[in-house]
């Protein structure tokens, strides 16, 4: 069963984004925030992080 994108309440750091695409896609939240700190340098990394804050919904 294909696991859906949803922001998790638990073990979160913000907003859930990192912990949610970890969750999603299997690797490693860390990983991903890191990700999201390295595009964050380019300018980039912030604005996608707040439109993913908004387009994905929260769990249950």
């Amino acid at each position: 069963m294909e696991r859906s994108l949803v922001r998790p309440r638990n073990r979160k750091i913000i907003a859930g984004v990192c912990a949610a695409l970890a969750d999603r896609f299997g690797i490693s939240r860390t990983l991903v925030r890191i990700g999201f700190v390295f595009f964050g340098l380019f300018g980039v990394g912030e604005i996608v992080y707040i439109v993913l804050w908004i387009i994905i919904p929260k769990s249950r």
